[in-house]
């Protein structure tokens, strides 16, 4: 189940930073608040998939899932450039999470 809580979270993680974008430097009531709730729900998920994934694990692959899932958004949705190194460096992340999982005792 942390497992399962943990992939929330980094869903979670890539639709506030999504979000972010949204709310114009927080000065936007209803994005920033739903920024701040679905922050508040990644970070609960998070905490509940370190009861049984350890604290580093769970964070580094959180963060990484949310950082390549925000660039994958940002190409998709945002027209952000997609180049041979954005594409490499995103395809090292992405092996980094699976390596990752693969050596966790858990």
């Amino acid at each position: 189940m942390s497992w399962v809580f943990l992939g929330a979270a980094g869903l979670l993680e890539v639709l506030f930073t999504t979000l972010i974008r949204y709310t114009d430097g927080f000065s936007r009531l209803w994005p920033t608040l739903a920024t701040l709730a679905i922050a508040a729900l990644s970070f609960y998920c998070l905490a509940r998939s370190t009861e049984a994934i350890p604290l580093g694990t769970a964070y580094a692959i959180w963060g990484a899932a949310g950082a390549a899932g925000t660039v994958i958004i940002g190409i998709l949705y945002f027209s952000e450039p997609l180049t041979a190194w954005r594409l490499f460096f995103i395809s090292t992340l992405i092996g980094s999470i699976m390596g990752l999982k693969l050596v966790s005792d858990h």
